[in-house]
């Protein structure tokens, strides 16, 4: 199991001799003037000066094929985006508290690709501060104070955010009230199930799930089993119930998203409790999935609240959290809320721009196919290779297991001695899981077959090297 002292893949400060002189320099001077908290990425490096499309480049011109970031989610330096920002910039930069059709526009747009019980929408800067209100509405709402959350969730960093962040490591300490269960783990295979929302019959063929396998159903009644055993907990030590929140692609637990529906039961025990259900699309919305445009739609239900990220400006400073009107209206009428920078004209213009990209280049069917091709791919290597258990993905978004050979031993310095492998090899990815032992590949949406093979190839290439 990693030090959680430390990032999984983060580089190593005690071995900043190593380098080569100018990366030392560099190094070296970030950690003098940033302080120890700021992480780098890999046992080397990579000082990287500029982006386009699913490619970032070094300080030599070299191109970096990006699996990994989700937050510039229509591609690095989007022409559109890029030229929406520029214009807006010349033209006004304010706040909310003046009148104008421009976060009115969005706000309609946006809360269209909702479900209509999702009415509102308010503005933050990050997905930490959406979540951060999240809680506050959920809280006010209920009158309780507890919240349920996965064994390794990530949520954020502000205070309320972190304190149900368990994978940020033990010297982030939950909080009181804080409650967690197993997230839902389901055995591997070689392709996500068609949620509810997912393609018709003429979609492409999938691989059917390894026989004996749990179904939707099976995972839900465990799931939930677990989260009513939390409630019941809860109210013994006195503690109400205020929230179940999840991303429904358990990012940080090792991402298990599927198979699509078996989170309808924990809804309902959330419901059923007094709580509400807040969905984390930070990782899963804007069409990652392919399947739908938010996360939450896979499994057929509709949460009370559900929290965005940066992905929504293609990196700028917006995020935001969707409602069911009646969950905030006495909020809103007893609290005032005023975000600043939350929902700025530019950062405005930027996230309309992502919509719009996101429906002229088809980017969340992109996702679908090409991550059907990315998991395929994936299993075909992981087949040939005994160090991976399994593979798992919905969408642009896929998981690789590394077990020691033989065992069922989760390997989490293989799975770093393969990202720092990718990395010489100019792809780069992640690792992310309770054991470190989980490849995270997540690239940009528009992401093609390929870069896929690129992937594969690099990937068959680093697998080769370990002995």
């Amino acid at each position: 199991m990693p030090d959680t002292a430390y990032m999984v893949n983060s580089f190593d400060i005690e071995t900043v001799g190593n380098l080569d002189p100018e990366l030392r320099r560099i190094v070296q001077r970030r950690a003098a003037l940033l302080g120890p908290a700021y992480k780098l990425f890999y046992r080397n490096p990579v000082r990287i000066v500029r982006g386009q499309g699913v490619h970032l480049y070094d300080a030599d011109g070299q191109a970096y094929l990006d699996a990994y970031n989700n937050v510039p989610s229509v591609g690095h330096c989007h022409p559109r985006v890029v030229e929406a920002i520029a214009r807006q910039a010349g033209t006004l930069n304010t706040h909310t508290r003046y009148a104008s059709d421009l976060i009115l526009d969005y706000a309609e747009r946006l809360l269209a690709t909702y479900p209509a019980e999702l009415g509102h929408v308010m503005f933050t800067c990050t997905g930490s501060e959406a979540v951060d209100l999240a809680l506050r509405i959920a809280r006010f709402k209920t009158g309780g104070e507890g919240v349920i959350i996965t064994a390794n969730a990530y949520h954020g960093v502000t205070t309320a955010a972190a304190e149900i962040s368990p994978s940020l490591g033990p010297a982030v300490p939950l909080g009181r009230s804080i409650w967690t269960v197993p997230a839902p783990r389901t055995p591997a295979t070689t392709a996500s199930a068609p949620g509810p929302h997912a393609p018709g019959p003429h979609a492409p063929a999938r691989h059917a799930p390894a026989p004996h396998a749990p179904g939707a159903a099976d995972v839900g009644r465990a799931f939930a089993a677990h989260v009513r055993a939390a409630i019941a907990d809860m109210n013994r030590h006195g503690v109400k119930l205020a929230a179940f929140i999840a991303d429904s692609l358990f990012s940080s637990d090792g991402i298990w998203p599927g198979p699509a529906g078996f989170l309808g039961p924990v809804a309902d025990a959330v419901h059923e409790a007094g709580g509400l259900y807040i969905a984390d699309e930070v990782q899963p919305g804007f069409g990652r999935t392919g399947d739908a445009m938010w996360g939450f739609q896979r499994h057929g239900i509709v949460p009370d609240l559900a929290v965005m990220g940066k992905p929504m400006g293609n990196g700028m400073p917006i995020a935001g959290v969707a409602a069911r009107p009646e969950v905030v209206e006495e909020f809103g009428n007893k609290i005032r809320y005023f975000n600043t920078f939350g929902g700025n004209s530019v950062c405005v213009a930027a996230a309309a721009a992502v919509l719009d990209v996101i429906e002229a280049e088809g980017l969340q069917e992109n996702a679908r196919t090409v991550g059907q091709y990315l998991l395929e791919t994936l299993t075909d290597i992981a087949s040939r290779t005994p160090r991976i258990s399994g593979t798992r993905g919905a969408g642009l978004y896929a998981a690789v297991d590394f077990v020691r050979p033989g065992t069922a031993e989760p390997d989490g310095d293989a799975a770093i001695r393969v990202v720092n492998g990718l990395r010489e090899r100019r792809v780069l990815i992640s690792a992310t899981g309770p054991d470190g032992n989980t490849l995270k590949i997540r690239p940009p949406l528009p992401f093609g077959t390929q870069h896929v093979d690129q992937l594969a190839a690099a990937l068959t290439a680093t697998l080769g090297d370990l002995r």
